[in-house]
């Protein structure tokens, strides 16, 4: 039986891919892998190194008949920052050591950019796919030298790797991790505890947003589709929404008492150096990608399923 490795399978992403892997391939198809933070009820094959152990990932390859990796570790931009050695460790050998055993072993690659792959110079609305990248923090360089990595295998060795530069990631399954736009998500979980949130970015900050459900599916889309439509190998510029801090708040306030104040920290300035709006015309046209999910609708979703998830009463 052919498998999907899911690697970094408790992060952000990694907690929902899997889940929806398993609906449609089946649940003994996907097999997780994890570092830290596992569930002890998680409902899926589990196994645990960490992802610079090339040994042990080409033992589960082989173990498995792994033939498609999601490949989703990674340290997030203002984690990043704390250690940008260590960010180069993860996100780039254990990227290049998936690489090297996806052409060693015949498996199709998925790996996640993005919009930190953008720099302060970069167009800031309707950020182009073709457009100057140089970001400003080492998660966002990691990404650029992943996208180039993967371009490169492609055309040395004709591997089928997949990516997407994500948005901001909306989702109540997983609690804020560190990204800079995950002020997105904190307001939701602060707002019902305790009906005021301090944001750590400027109400008039605009980033690219998307709820995890779009996003889901949309990368399950990308590594179904015909490989003769794809006419990117770096990674496809992926978009929905776009929205300031103050107003997704004014959105929330519509259902909740919330008391919002701002209050800048280092993380303004990785967010005025990303884009405010994305143009992903290409995903579109190349493999039919439409969001369906809308602010409104995103937050009416997160505000019942986070009530379920804290026992409170809608």
């Amino acid at each position: 039986m052919d498998r999907i490795l899911v690697t970094g399978a408790f992060g952000q992403i990694g907690t929902e891919l899997v889940p929806a892997l398993q609906k449609k391939y089946g649940k003994d198809a996907v097999i997780a892998h994890g570092h830290k933070n596992i569930p002890p009820d998680a409902d899926v094959e589990v196994v645990t190194f960490d992802i610079r152990e090339e040994g042990k990932l080409e033992e589960t390859i082989q173990k498995y008949n792994v033939k498609t990796i999601y490949h989703m570790v990674s340290l997030l931009s203002a984690v990043g920052e704390r250690d940008p050695s260590v960010t180069w460790d993860i996100n780039m050998n254990g990227l290049k050591f998936v690489l090297d055993l996806a052409v060693k072993h015949s498996i199709k690659v998925f790996w996640p950019s993005s919009i930190a792959a953008f720099g302060p110079t970069t167009p800031r609305e309707r950020t182009p796919q073709h457009t100057v990248m140089a970001p400003t923090t080492m998660y966002g360089v990691t990404k650029v030298a992943g996208e180039l990595l993967g371009q490169y295998y492609h055309k040395k060795y004709n591997l089928d790797i997949r990516s997407i530069r994500y948005p901001g990631l909306i989702s109540w399954k997983a609690e804020p991790g560190g990204g800079t736009t995950d002020y997105a998500v904190a307001v939701f979980y602060e707002g019902l505890k305790t009906g005021h949130y301090t944001c750590f970015v400027r109400p008039d900050t605009t980033l690219p947003m998307m709820y995890m459900d779009d996003a889901i599916r949309g990368t399950m889309a990308l590594m179904e589709a015909d490989p003769s439509r794809l006419t990117i190998r770096t990674s496809y510029n992926f978009a929905a929404l776009s929205f300031t801090a103050e107003e997704l708040a004014e959105e929330l306030k519509k259902h909740i008492p919330l008391n919002v104040d701002y209050k800048p920290d280092h993380r303004q300035q990785i967010a005025d150096s990303w884009p405010m709006s994305i143009d992903d015309s290409v995903a579109r046209q190349d493999w039919d990608w439409k969001h369906q999910i809308d602010l409104s609708a995103m937050t009416k979703t997160m505000l019942i399923e986070l009530r379920k998830k804290f026992g409170m009463k809608s």
